[in-house]
């Protein structure tokens, strides 16, 4: 399987377009479909492993290990230091969640931990 099919892959699987990945990330919206016939710059790659939390080595099918859906516990995350790096376990269309949104979710799930 070639970077691209991995690449396409991951974004079938949470339906998403490829355009909306790559604009996601900051390039033109057929960038991706350029790496059918070119390598992509490790840099783009390194944007495109980030959006969808799983290694470069995957999509380079170095890693042959499938990326894994992972239960987040809410209640968990509120409860997480303030400095914690929430971008490594949870996101929204592949964006960080902004300041405001953490403290909703930290007023909404923080008392659902037991004592």
């Amino acid at each position: 399987m070639t970077t691209f099919e991995r690449i396409k892959n991951l974004a079938d699987n949470q339906k998403i377009s490829l355009q909306k990945v790559a604009i996601d990330i900051g390039l033109s919206e057929n960038a991706i479909y350029g790496w059918k016939t070119r390598k992509p710059k490790g840099e783009d790659l390194a944007k495109v492993a980030d959006y969808f939390h799983v290694s470069v080595d995957y999509l380079l099918g170095r890693d042959k290990t499938e990326p894994e859906n992972q239960t987040v516990d809410l209640a968990e995350l509120a409860n997480k230091p303030k400095d914690f790096d929430w971008g490594s376990v949870l996101s929204v269309g592949g964006k960080p969640i902004p300041e405001e949104d953490k403290e909703i979710i930290r007023r909404l799930f923080s008392h659902k931990l037991p004592d």
